[in-house]
């Protein structure tokens, strides 16, 4: 039989529940990857072979007593780092949190651990998750696995370098602004990000975030097939009532009509030429499926993402100066100097007059997405950036920002989004496609990402690469 590791979440759950393999073989097999692919990428920066080995057991007692092991019976998951998990720091890549140890599992990590999944680690972040990077001063500096030279992504930059190098078949992320599409983009994998209300998630060892983080910040899914990103936002999203925005919606609604909207260059982004042929190949794909892909502009991006990075800002700047100056990471103080740029500080009214606009803005993409159930757009305007551009110069974090739009609009009205691998572009590195739809409609995302998934190679586990 083929390596464990290089096997997917469903296949490997498959095999588990039916003795053909023991989730502690997995679980062994696993943690060699762990060891031989890890080093080159730092993706991992908290292990736990022995919890991972014991859990394990659990899950083959059950199978032997002839109980349900879960849908991920067996499989080998990460868990990102500002995410709660009893007995472990939720750092958040922060020196200053290396002691913030959690006594219970964030619900996230409670049903991936329900479902029979096997934490072998946890990723790293950006220091206070802030950037489309992945480097802080506490865990260090993440790297792509396809190329040291490319961004991995961020926030959830850890969690795509090792889903990407077999480091577990399902990785969790968070997004707020892009931090589980744009590592999937990046690594050359996929990720969903649910919509506001589908995953249960709080962090009990620390205060509740403000309303900014409370409707945008989603965790979801990030793996190598859109199967396994199925399976993983199934064992993600079982109710947990610590979440008061968690909302009891099935995960399969009525069927939508199979028409999508495609939009190269929303809100007349910059969109680089490899970008847009991926775009019109995958829209040829859907067409060959069976889909209705008609090209069109969607409602506007530009409005939602301003709004979106002055609420995130506005919570950040609560207690910013103190944090920042606590942690004095180097990233971090010139990110938030580039964001407060960007970002006027509101007042009460002003936030009051934000969550207004937002139910505008939400009634104008809702009835774009009933008439057309998905937009296929961009993750990024251009292919993932090189490694650290965005702390060169001003210039060049403008440069990122304005290539993020895409990624930075939806989440500030709750819609889910999903990021697509459709192979390597002309420059040799990872590109893929986003596909947005309406709330609580990750099936049809789901559904025409399979679709979409058809016409390209399988991705497989990739060895890191200098």
């Amino acid at each position: 039989m083929t390596d464990l590791w290089r096997l997917s979440a469903h296949e490997i759950a498959g095999l588990v529940r039916r003795r053909k393999v023991s989730a502690v073989e997995v679980t062994r097999s696993a943690l060699a990857r762990l060891d031989e692919a890890n080093p080159a990428i730092n993706a991992v920066v908290q292990e736990m072979p022995e919890a991972a080995l014991r859990t394990a057991k659990t899950v083959d007692a059950t199978v032997q007593r002839g109980d349900d092991p879960g849908v991920l019976a067996g499989v080998p998951v990460t868990v990102k780092v500002n995410v709660d998990q009893a007995g472990f720091a939720t750092t958040n890549g922060l020196r200053t949190q290396r002691d913030l140890i959690a006594s219970a599992d964030n619900p996230v990590v409670a049903n991936m651990k329900a479902a029979g999944a096997i934490v072998i680690g946890r990723t790293n972040t950006p220091a206070f998750s802030l950037r489309w990077f992945t480097r802080n001063s506490l865990h260090g500096h993440t790297r792509n696995p396809h190329n040291a030279g490319i961004t991995p992504g961020g926030s959830s930059g850890g969690a795509g370098a090792a889903t990407a190098s077999g480091i577990g078949a399902i990785g969790h992320g968070t997004d707020i602004a892009g931090s589980i599409r744009y590592p999937a983009y990046a690594c050359g994998i996929h990720g969903l990000r649910p919509s506001l209300g589908r995953v249960p998630a709080v962090n009990l060892a620390a205060p509740d975030r403000h309303i900014g983080a409370q409707i945008m910040a989603v965790s979801g899914p990030l793996a190598r097939c859109v199967a396994d990103v199925r399976l993983g936002l199934e064992a993600m999203a079982s109710e947990d009532v610590r979440d008061p925005w968690w909302v009891p919606v099935p995960l399969k609604l009525a069927p939508q009509p199979k028409r999508a909207a495609l939009c190269v260059a929303p809100s007349k982004m910059d969109v680089a030429p490899a970008v847009e042929t991926a775009l019109r190949q995958a829209a040829r794909t859907l067409g060959d499926a069976g889909w209705e892909v008609i090209e069109t502009e969607a409602p506007d991006m530009r409005a939602p993402a301003r709004l979106q990075a002055n609420l995130w800002l506005a919570e950040f700047r609560r207690t910013a100066a103190s944090a920042l100056a606590a942690e004095n990471d180097p990233d971090a103080n010139f990110i938030y100097q580039q964001m407060e740029r960007h970002c006027p500080e509101p007042d009460l009214n002003g936030v009051l007059d934000t969550l207004q606009e937002r139910a505008t803005l939400s009634r104008v993409w809702q009835q774009f997405l009933q008439d057309f159930p998905v937009l296929l757009c961009p993750v990024s305007g251009q292919l993932p950036f090189a490694d650290q551009y965005d702390v060169e110069t001003p210039q060049t974090f403008d440069e990122v920002f304005e290539a993020m739009l895409p990624q930075i609009a939806t989440p500030f009205i709750g819609l889910p989004g999903m990021s697509v691998a459709t192979g390597m572009g002309a420059a040799g590195v990872p590109v893929g496609v986003q596909l947005i739809g309406g709330r609580f409609r990750e099936d049809t995302l789901l559904d025409a990402a399979e679709a979409i998934e058809t016409g390209y190679d399988a991705v497989c586990p990739v060895d890191p690469k200098s």
